[in-house]
C-alpha cells in the first residue's frame, strides 16, 4: 500500500492525506454538504480573505484645542470624520465642584471623592508604577481613613515606611481636640518628622509635587493635603568632566540632580546674595530650572530678560538644557552659540562673578551662562588656574587652531586653482606631481576626503567606546593611505586635512567647533570660485554678521565691536590676576570693581 501511495502525483498525496486527517480527527463527514465543501477546499483553490489592516485615526478624546482644529479643517476634509473609527468614551469619575470653574480644583473634605479624583487623574489600577496606601488614623478613639499616594521608584521607601506611615498608624493615637485645625496643625508640627513638608488644598499643587518625587497623604474630614518631599530615584554621582577636561583645576562637574548643581555652585561662591530662583518650564512636564544670579553684581535687566524668556516658554515637554537654549536664544540661523553650555560648576561660579545669569535644568548634566561673546567661547577654565604666560600661549594656539579650521582648506583650494604665483617653485612642482595621476579637480579632491574625515568623526562617537580607536586608525592611516595608493587624492591633501582636523579638535567650546566646520564647506566654495576675493568677501559678510549679533542685548564681538572701556584684561591676551581690576563693562554691572588696586597687600607692608 505504501509503494502504490508514493508512486501517485503529488496532489493525490495531499488529497489522500487530506481525506484521512478528516476521518481520523474530525469523526468522519456526515452530511452531503460537508462532503461538497471538503472536496472544494481539497481540489480547488482558496483565495484568502480580507482583512482590513489596522489603520491610526483620530480618537474622539481629543483636547479641546484638537477639537478645534479638527473644527477648523472641517471644510477641507469632508470624509475624515466618515473614514475614522471613533472609540467609544470612557466614564470618567467627577471631580469634586468648586465655587470658581476658572480656580484651581481644590480638595474635598470627603476622602472617597480625593480617593476617586487621584484613581481618575493618574489612571489607576491600568498605571502601574504608581502606589495607592490606605490606612487609619485614630484621633481620642475615633477613626480616621486615610491614604497616601506616590510614584514607585521616584521616592525613597524606608523614608515612607519610618517617617510617614509608621508615625500616623502607630504614633496618631492624638489627645486634642478633632477640629480640622487641631488635627492639621498637630499632624504637620508633632507626627511628620519631614524637613520639608507642604500643606495645601489645591490638587494642582499636589500633583506636581507627586510627579516630582513626592508623596501625598489625604485625610477624610480635612480639605488639606499632606506632601511630604521623600525623592529617592536613581542618579549618577558627581564626576569629571567629560567634554571640558583640563589639567589643572577643580575635576567635579555637573550631574543631573538640579539640588546638586546649585550645590556645587554654593559650594564654591558662598555668597549669602547669590541668588537661586526656582521656575517651572513646560505645561506637562513642569521640568525644574534654577536662575542662578548675584543680586547686588548683575544688572537688574539682564534678570528681567532672562526670568521673562523662561517664564514666556509655551511647550508641553522639556527634557535637555539643549532644547532650552534653542527656546531663549536670540538668532536661530546664526552659526555660532550665543549661550555657553558648559558642565563645570567653576566656570558658572566664575561668570556668575563677573555679572552674569546662569539657568541649570533638571535633568541635564549642562548649565546654560548668558550673555556671551566671541571671545568667552575659545576661553577654557584652565587659563585661569595656570600663569598667565602659559594661558596667552595656550589662546595663541588656540586662535591657530580655529584660522586652520575655518580657513586652511578654503586656502589651499584657492591657491591651487587661482594663484599658483603664491607658492614657491619646488613646492609647485612637487604638488604638480602628486596630482598628476589624479583624477579630479582640487575642490572635488578636498570635497571627497572632508565629508570622508565627518564621517569619521560621527561614525566614532557612534560606535561603542572600545571599537572608537580601531576605527580611529581604520580612518587616519588605511583609509588615507588607500586613497593616495589609488590616486584617489594627493598626498599634500591628507595633510591639509589632517591638520584641519586637528584644528577644530583644539577649540575649547564644542558648538563654536561645529560652527567652523559648517562655514570650512563655506569658505571652500569661495576659494573654489574665485579664490582669495572669494574668501575676503566672504570673511567680509561673516564679519558684518557676528558684528550686528547679539546675546541678551550683548553685542556678540564686545568689547572690540562696539569698544567698550574697561575689563579688557582678559578677552583676547589674560593679564595677570592682580591686573584684573575691573568686571566687562559691556555687561554694566552693579558693581563694576572686582578688586583693589592693589590686590597683594603684602607687597605695601613694610
Amino acid at each position: 500500500m505504501s509503494n502504490v501511495f508514493f508512486k501517485t502525483p503529488l496532489s493525490e498525496c495531499i488529497f489522500r492525506f487530506k481525506v484521512y486527517y478528516l476521518y481520523r480527527y474530525r469523526g468522519g463527514v456526515n452530511t452531503l454538504s460537508n462532503f461538497k465543501n471538503f472536496i472544494k477546499n481539497a481540489l480547488f483553490f482558496n483565495e484568502p480573505q480580507k482583512t482590513e489592516h489596522f489603520i491610526l485615526t483620530e480618537s474622539q478624546d481629543a483636547s479641546p484645542s484638537e477639537e478645534q482644529n479638527a473644527g477648523d479643517t472641517a471644510n477641507t476634509k469632508p470624509d475624515a470624520k466618515k473614514r475614522s473609527r471613533r472609540l467609544p468614551r470612557k466614564t470618567q469619575a467627577q471631580p469634586p465642584l468648586t465655587q470658581n470653574e476658572n480656580a484651581p480644583l481644590t480638595i474635598s473634605k470627603r476622602l472617597s471623592e480625593n480617593l476617586d479624583y487621584m484613581k481618575t487623574k493618574y489612571s489607576l489600577p491600568v498605571n502601574g508604577d504608581i502606589v495607592l496606601r490606605e490606612f487609619d488614623i485614630i484621633v481620642k478613639h475615633k477613626v480616621i481613613s486615610a491614604f497616601i499616594m506616590f510614584h514607585d521608584g521616584m521616592v525613597e521607601r524606608k523614608i515612607i515606611n519610618q517617617t510617614i506611615l509608621q508615625p500616623l498608624m502607630l504614633l496618631s493615637n492624638l489627645d486634642i481636640k478633632s477640629t480640622e485645625e487641631d488635627i492639621v496643625s498637630y499632624i504637620s508640627k508633632h507626627i511628620l518628622p519631614q524637613n520639608q513638608l507642604i500643606i495645601t488644598q489645591e490638587y494642582t499643587e499636589v500633583i506636581n509635587m507627586v510627579n516630582f518625587g513626592g508623596c501625598v497623604i489625604f485625610l477624610d474630614g480635612i480639605n488639606t493635603a499632606f506632601v511630604a518631599d521623600v525623592k529617592g530615584w536613581e542618579h549618577r554621582n558627581v564626576q569629571r568632566p567629560n567634554t571640558e577636561l583640563v589639567i589643572r583645576g577643580p575635576q567635579e562637574g555637573f550631574t543631573e540632580i538640579l539640588r546638586v548643581n546649585t550645590a556645587l555652585i554654593r559650594k564654591i561662591l558662598r555668597d549669602e546674595n547669590l541668588i537661586a530662583e526656582n521656575i517651572s518650564i513646560g505645561r506637562r512636564s513642569h521640568t525644574p530650572c534654577a536662575m542662578l544670579y548675584i543680586k547686588d553684581i548683575t544688572n537688574n535687566a539682564l534678570v528681567q530678560e532672562v526670568r521673562k524668556r523662561l517664564e514666556s516658554i509655551r511647550i508641553d515637554y522639556i527634557t535637555d538644557s539643549g532644547e532650552l537654549e534653542q527656546l531663549i536664544e536670540d538668532n536661530v540661523f546664526l552659526p555660532a552659540p550665543q549661550i555657553l553650555a558648559t558642565e563645570r560648576p567653576d566656570r558658572v561660579a566664575a561668570m556668575l562673578a563677573e555679572g552674569k545669569v546662569a539657568v541649570i535644568m533638571s535633568g541635564s548634566p549642562f548649565a546654560l551662562v548668558m550673555p556671551v561673546t566671541f571671545f568667552a567661547l575659545i576661553h577654557s577654565p584652565e587659563d585661569s588656574y595656570v600663569r598667565f604666560t602659559y594661558a596667552n600661549l595656550l589662546r595663541f594656539i588656540r586662535i591657530l587652531a580655529i584660522l586652520f579650521s575655518l580657513l586652511l582648506p578654503g586656502l589651499y583650494v584657492a591657491i591651487t586653482n587661482f594663484h599658483h604665483e603664491l607658492i614657491p617653485t619646488d613646492l609647485l612642482l612637487a604638488i604638480a606631481a602628486s596630482r598628476e595621476k589624479v583624477p579630479f579637480p582640487s575642490i572635488v579632491e578636498i570635497l571627497i576626503m572632508e565629508i570622508s574625515f565627518e564621517l569619521i568623526r560621527e561614525a566614532g562617537i557612534r560606535i561603542p567606546g572600545p571599537i572608537g580607536p580601531t576605527l580611529g586608525i581604520i580612518g587616519a592611516l588605511i583609509l588615507g593611505q588607500a586613497a593616495v595608493a589609488a590616486n584617489i587624492v594627493s598626498p599634500i591633501l591628507i595633510v591639509i586635512v589632517a591638520v584641519t582636523g586637528i584644528g577644530s579638535f583644539a577649540i575649547p567650546n564644542f558648538s563654536m567647533g561645529f560652527a567652523f566646520r559648517i562655514l570650512r564647506f563655506v569658505y571652500i566654495g569661495l576659494g573654489g570660485m574665485v579664490g582669495f576675493l572669494g574668501i575676503a568677501v566672504g570673511l567680509f559678510i561673516h564679519g558684518l554678521v557676528l558684528t550686528g549679533a547679539k546675546s541678551f542685548g550683548v553685542p556678540f564681538l564686545a568689547p572690540f565691536g562696539p569698544k567698550t572701556s574697561g575689563g579688557l584684561t582678559d578677552e583676547i591676551t589674560r593679564a595677570p590676576i592682580w591686573k584684573q581690576e575691573k568686571r566687562p563693562d559691556f555687561l554694566n554691572p552693579k558693581d563694576k570693581k572686582e578688586q583693589p588696586t592693589i590686590s597683594k597687600g603684602w607687597m605695601n607692608k613694610k
